[in-house]
């Protein structure tokens, strides 16, 4: 199951919130040259085209149908397929700028300090990331994978990502390139209509690699298992609506 632009994008108004947030704190007055890590459909490049409008504005991803929303979104602008664990921009440049992609690279804190030398002095690495392995919507997917008639599929390994690290580590990590360096924690919370729309939301991201892994023919079932749990976890609210609890962690590094 490839990375969706579509199931994405279904709520892209509170997917591209934190990515607002992050370009509201960083601190450039003008940039040349701007790199949107892991693009997706180009909700986020959108967002830095608005606030640097004269800048070459590049966006990578490495899923061929956020790619194709992305080009479709802004088709003045370059978009790239490449791996972001490996990848270094030509030149150094104004402004890496990360929305939810950083969870995902394995030992993430050695990539972000190599793209650090990737800047120019006093250009800016700004990344979100989401926090929210402890919330119920993350443990109940570790439930339900091990509880059906698909639990063999996940016997041998977890497929869990890994815990972010403190925010200790990305000081130690990234303090001794920054001239100044800020880590924080926003809580989202988000009114959604029911509990199936939850669902809705995990499936465009974390529960997508436990789908791949289920048989085609018991996926229903495990999401209609999935769904019973996160009903009961959800109650509603007077209105109706569920409100899904979202961590988010965010951080900004000038470079030296």
């Amino acid at each position: 199951m490839a990375w969706s632009a579509s199931q994405y994008v279904k709520f892209e108004d509170e997917r591209t919130r934190p990515a607002r947030d992050l370009l509201a704190q960083v601190m450039l007055s003008s940039a040349q040259s701007i790199v949107d890590l892991g693009c997706g459909p180009g909700n986020s490049t959108e967002l830095l085209v608005e606030r640097f409008p004269e800048a070459s504005i590049t966006g990578i991803d490495s899923a061929p149908d956020m790619l194709v929303a992305a080009r479709k979104r802004l088709p003045d602008r370059s978009f790239l397929a490449a791996d972001i664990a490996t990848w270094a921009p030509d030149e150094p440049v104004d402004l890496l700028f990360a929305n939810a992609l950083f969870q995902w690279i394995p030992d993430h804190l050695a990539v972000l300090v190599r793209l650090m030398d990737s800047l120019k002095p006093g250009g800016v690495l700004a990344v979100q990331m989401p926090d929210n392995l402890g919330e119920p919507t993350h443990m109940l997917m570790e439930e339900v994978a091990h509880a059906g008639p698909w639990a063999e599929a996940f016997a041998s390994r977890s497929i869990r990502r890994p815990t972010l690290p403190s925010p200790a580590g990305y000081f130690d990590a990234l303090g001794p390139k920054s001239a100044r360096l800020d880590v924080w924690h926003t809580i989202y919370n988000h009114p959604l209509a029911d509990a199936a729309a939850i669902v809705e939301w995990v499936k465009g991201t974390g529960l997508r690699p436990y789908l791949e892994k289920v048989q085609p023919e018991l996926r229903e079932a495990f999401l209609e298992a999935y769904l019973e749990r996160i009903a009961a976890c959800y109650p509603p609210m007077l209105d109706g609506r569920v409100l899904l609890r979202f961590p988010r962690l965010f951080l900004t590094a000038v470079k030296a």
